[in-house]
């Protein structure tokens, strides 16, 4: 099966247009091998999860069984997946596609005879229900983007071009090529477009299954019926396609060849899709005429349908309507009987004992490894690329964090405008640099929706074999503190700093900036590490708020921390606002004096105290404003809040890998 992979299949291939018609023939270089789509034959197949419920007091385990006891053959041609809501459709499929978690999972999926291998969900394509395409890039950078990762390092670039190009054909998209595929501000290809992109990103490593959740969802009818032909014929050219499907209309379910009809994940038909009607009908439940089969076997399922809620008594004439609640377990009941006793679960029963061939699966433990076609730095390269290229097509995100920053510069440049050493400057630059940190821990709350807002497409694309968890991590960091960490930090020093008037020294300046960065970067790295394994922003932006809050209390502006009580002022040690406005206040008031313009007064004591330079009341040296504070402004004293700063990112950005590394991917 490994070896699918490595050839490539293009020869005078269809144009096929946007409705799924044939246009003119187009040649391309490559080389034949005749598409033989894998039988997937499934035995035994049960899943059951255990649901947590009630406050956690009285917490209580439900067990649920999502599938029961099923057993049957999907072959080349279009395979359907039929049911209603909550029929385990969606965790079938995920099953049969290796994707489900192994806990609570038994039975055996083949292919081909032979057990599925561990890395199968990276050698097969699947296409999730929501659209997961990045889109800022065109349909064909996505598909190279594909290519480049999923195709093995033996396949020449002048190769994967090739089967770009060819699939950018086979899937009618010749004419949105090049264009953006679109997000919610940025308009681009319609949603069947959308969806060929979609199944395209899979079919370039040309996995002998496809398997498709729901594909037709968000789309309009006639978009659907034209991604369904596409699928028909590829299906007809010898591919397996493995679908679940909620509700097609007539059209589309007359592509099907094979029918698995599901309730409360049982199995009441499994076998020729043009065969069903017949079977239901032979069974007591006929299908009126005029009514599209998908929706006749969902009404008899829910007991909607005239065969099973409508008895016609035979004196008066009248309908009396039973209660559909309370005869649908009988009527699954019934359907689940039938079935196991029709011919079509003889002849499969027959198929799968033949497959099987008297080996037991049932016992054998789940393994469910990923593997890689291309290295690491490979992996990096093109990872890294694509989000640059994201975020530079991503105005909303880059240019206007760089436009946030500049206006609250000035405002804060206006606000603090030429400080003066007196009294006065004293209070305005604490209360300046308190200002600047506290401003750079908050300004990274954008940095949450860095893994969150991408999180399907994430553990698609690594569950599907594109990139390690670790080259997802690193690129993700460079690109956001590059882009929207360290230029705004830069930009932001170099306004505030000169308006407001802080020592004119290039040494201060520099390592001015360095804190406002360091800060910038360990709040980053914090709100990493709490928003990694969360999946909504809101609750993310209320963690790292709160944090933020506690952090600013002990910034030592608010309060003189020497003053804390001791049981509370380890809480210090954990804020990096404190770290930061330390740095900066050693930098700024060492060596500045505020009492030399000092104009005399009858009232003032001219007596120096102590020898520290100051008037009595008056703090007239930085150094004395710094001992108030309780703040040590040696060397050291300046560069441990630094230390404190680098330690604290890679903890965080160790914690935040570490959620990500272990985030739950399997479905």
């Amino acid at each position: 099966m490994t070896d699918r992979t490595n050839h490539i299949n293009i020869q005078m291939v269809q144009d096929l247009g946007t409705n799924g018609t044939a246009g003119p023939k187009v040649v391309t270089t490559g080389t034949v091998r005749p598409l033989h789509g894998a039988t997937v034959s499934f035995h035994n197949i049960n899943y059951s999860v255990d649901l947590k419920s009630g406050p956690l007091c009285k917490r209580k385990v439900i067990h649920k069984e999502i599938l029961v006891d099923l057993s049957g053959i999907m072959k080349p041609g279009l395979n359907a997946i039929l049911g209603p809501t909550g029929s385990g459709k969606s965790s079938f499929l995920d099953v049969l596609a290796a994707r489900k978690d192994p806990a609570g999972l038994s039975g055996e999926v083949l292919i081909d005879g032979a057990p599925q291998p561990p890395n199968f969900k990276c050698l097969s394509g699947y296409v999730v229900q929501d659209d997961v395409v990045m889109g800022t890039l065109t349909v064909r950078e996505n598909l190279r983007f594909s290519a480049a990762l999923r195709l093995p390092s033996t396949i020449s670039e002048m190769e994967k071009e090739a089967r770009v190009n060819h699939l950018i054909q086979e899937l009618g998209l010749s004419k949105v090529a090049d264009a953006r595929v679109g997000t919610q501000l940025i308009r681009g290809v319609s949603g069947g477009e959308r969806k060929r992109t979609n199944i395209g990103m899979e079919l370039i490593i040309d996995p002998s299954v496809l398997f498709l959740d729901e594909p037709t969802t968000g789309l309009d009818a006639s978009t659907a019926n034209s991604v369904l032909l596409l699928l028909k014929r590829m299906a007809n050219n010898g591919r397996t396609i493995i679908m679940s499907i909620h509700q097609p209309r007539y059209s589309i379910y007359r592509l099907f060849d094979s029918l698995t009809l599901l309730v409360s994940g049982k199995l009441v038909y499994h076998g020729p899709a043009q065969n069903a009607l017949d079977y239901f009908a032979h069974i007591g439940y006929p299908c009126e005429a005029h009514n599209n089969p998908a929706d006749f076997f969902l009404d008899v399922i829910n007991g909607d349908s005239m065969a099973t809620t409508m008895n016609k008594t035979e004196n008066s004439g009248e309908l009396v309507f039973e209660e559909p609640s309370s005869n649908r377990q009988s009527i699954e009941d019934r359907l689940l009987e039938e079935y196991r006793d029709s011919s079509y679960a003889r002849e499969t029963k027959a198929e799968l004992e033949r497959i099987a061939q008297g080996r037991d699966y049932t016992t054998r433990p789940k393994s469910r490894t990923v593997t890689y076609n291309s290295s690491f730095f490979h992996q990096l390269k093109w990872v890294l690329k694509r989000t640059f290229r994201n975020l530079m097509l991503n105005p909303q995100t880059s240019v206007a964090q760089l436009g946030v920053t500049v206006f609250l510069a000035l405002i804060v440049g206006a606000i603090f405008f030429g400080v003066k050493d007196d009294q006065s400057g004293i209070q305005n630059r604490f209360g300046a640099l308190f200002f600047i940190t506290t401003n750079q821990c908050f300004s990274t709350l954008s940095a949450a929706e860095l893994f969150i807002t991408e999180r399907k497409l994430f553990i698609h694309e690594y569950t599907s074999g594109y990139y390690r968890v670790s080259v997802y991590f690193l690129s993700k960091i460079l690109s956001d503190i590059i882009t929207l960490r360290t230029i705004p930090a830069i930009v932001f020093t170099c306004v505030v700093y000169f308006m407001i008037g802080f020592k004119a020294t290039a040494s201060a300046f520099f390592i001015f900036m360095l804190t406002v960065t360091l800060v910038a970067y360990t709040a980053t790295a914090m709100t990493l590490a709490i928003s990694a394994d969360q999946s909504v922003v809101a609750i993310a932006n209320i963690f790292m708020t709160i944090s933020f809050v506690f952090m600013m209390i002990f910034s030592g502006l608010l309060v003189n921390l020497n003053s804390v009580m001791d049981w509370l002022a380890w809480l210090k040690y954990f804020s990096i606002p404190r770290y930061g406005l330390t740095a900066l206040e050693i930098n700024e008031f060492v060596g500045l004096k505020f009492c030399e313009d000092l104009p005399p007064s009858a009232g003032m004591t001219a007596q120096i105290t102590n020898g520290t330079g100051g008037l009595q009341g008056l703090t007239c040296t930085g150094e004395q404003h710094l001992e108030f504070q309780g703040i040590v402004y040696t060397t050291w004293g300046l560069w441990q809040n630094h230390v404190a700063l680098g330690v604290m990112t890679i903890i965080f950005l160790i914690i935040a890998y570490a959620k990500l590394r272990f985030l739950k991917k399997f479905s």
